[in-house]
């Protein structure tokens, strides 16, 4: 069963998504999503209060079951943004060499936009090569302040 639940939280009202004990999505705006229930499950709740330990700078990773849908490429991209630690940052060109495929970046960043589960799997922490802040699902704004709540918490 698919269920979606939404929240206010410090960045803006999120819906968190589950679905066979795993999260699949989170969203940044309300929207109906065909096959989902509107309901508030044990791993939602979970999840929420785990990504409001994060807002508050209390949390520095997640323990929750990820399911996010998406290509092999997309999937292997993912899973080296998980790798990123809190409170760094990496280029889509890293990212590129980190998946062997050096030339990969605007593939990377395709891969960064599709990011079914934006903030747990931090996407956020990927920035353009001259250090700028580029491109973000929840709008740059957001993206700002994820990486100023690590920081401050970082130090």
């Amino acid at each position: 069963m698919k269920n979606i639940f939404y929240y206010e939280t410090k960045i803006g009202k999120l819906g968190i998504a589950d679905e066979n004990g795993a999260i699949t999505s989170i969203i940044f705006k309300e929207k109906s999503l065909d096959g989902y229930s509107i309901a508030e499950t044990g791993l939602i709740k979970e999840a929420k209060q785990q990504l409001d330990e994060y807002f508050e700078g209390k949390r520095k990773c997640f323990e929750l079951p990820l399911n996010p849908h998406g290509t092999q490429f997309q999937k292997k991209v993912w899973k080296v943004l998980l790798e990123i630690p809190y409170g760094k940052t990496m280029s889509y060109k890293d990212i590129a060499e980190k998946c062997a495929c050096p030339l990969g970046y605007r593939a990377v960043g395709m891969a960064n936009n599709k990011n079914p589960i934006p903030v747990i799997i931090p996407c956020h922490r990927v920035i353009g090569k001259n250090g700028k802040l580029v491109g973000y699902a929840g709008g740059l704004a957001i993206k700002s302040m994820l990486l100023k709540i690590e920081q401050s918490a970082k130090d």
